[in-house]
């Protein structure tokens, strides 16, 4: 049965990052059936990985709802490496360069980008051991740490989310303070609302950084819906029906929301504990 769960919960995972992806690209880019499903079947298949890794216990709303912020966290991170170090495509449609690049100048060989990612993909390894042993002081209770100080420690992926947006967009469209605080802010809210929920340290930072996603994407795109995406800054919309069209996908998005949101409310309601008592 949890493994129905899982799965359902990846696939509202997927929906929701498929569609604001969508949404925002289409006008530029056009509409593909197999480009829209990419992050969903990206995030069925992670969902019971994601689901033995964390050891969530699914029966619980509180389950399912972290489920979600960690599946999300984990498409968009598989998504990003591919986008960023391994596929290669002309960069030139794009205001700012998708692929890996040094202010603003394209790497184009693949061995260094391949190299890149190796180390990128390493950190993000020694990061998840680091915590894991945190994690196994504070369940000893070797960890006497502040619950939220532990949480600042736990939202790190807000800075790495924000220090990453600089090195990739400031050198192009300039550098913005609000839009640099912004992650690590809305990070540090959702470690918050995870914490309630459980204190282990794995699953916090996943949701602290798949729930910020969710929601700065759910901002920039459907609070602001005629500003072009960064990206395609300046460039024409090439497939204007696109703008009528993309309406009828917005139903799945909105669904996507009702149904983390629904599990997040009923497991506030109900018994819960965590990092935060």
């Amino acid at each position: 049965m949890q493994i129905l769960i899982a799965l359902l919960t990846g696939l509202f995972a997927g929906l929701h990052t498929s569609t604001w992806g969508m949404y925002k690209d289409s006008p530029h880019e056009g509409f593909e059936w197999g480009k829209y499903y990419r992050s969903t079947i990206a995030a069925v298949l992670f969902a019971p990985l994601v689901w033995y890794i964390t050891g969530l216990d699914l029966t619980t709303p509180s389950g399912v709802f972290l489920l979600f912020g960690s599946i999300y966290v984990a498409e968009r991170g598989l998504m990003e490496i591919w986008k960023t170090f391994l596929r290669t495509e002309d960069q030139s449609k794009y205001f700012i360069p998708m692929q890996l690049h040094v202010l603003g100048r394209v790497v184009e060989s693949k061995r260094d980008r391949y190299i890149a990612a190796f180390f990128y993909v390493g950190g993000i390894i020694l990061i998840g051991w680091g915590l894991v042993m945190l994690w196994g002081m504070y369940k000893a209770g070797d960890l006497n740490w502040s619950p939220y100080l532990i949480l600042i420690l736990l939202s790190v992926g807000g800075w790495v989310s924000a220090f990453g947006g600089a090195w990739k967009d400031a050198p192009i469209e300039g550098f913005e303070t609000f839009k640099f605080f912004r992650s690590p802010a809305v990070a540090y809210f959702w470690a918050w609302v995870a914490a309630n929920l459980t204190d282990n340290f794995v699953v916090i930072t996943l949701c602290s950084l798949g729930f910020t996603v969710a929601c700065i994407e759910t901002y920039k795109t459907f609070f602001f819906p005629s500003r072009p995406r960064g990206k395609f800054q300046g460039k024409p919309i090439s497939f204007p029906e696109m703008l009528k069209r993309r309406q009828n996908f917005i139903p799945i998005f909105v669904a996507a929301w009702v149904f983390v949101i629904v599990a997040g409310v009923m497991a506030f309601l109900g018994p819960h504990s965590g990092l935060i008592k």
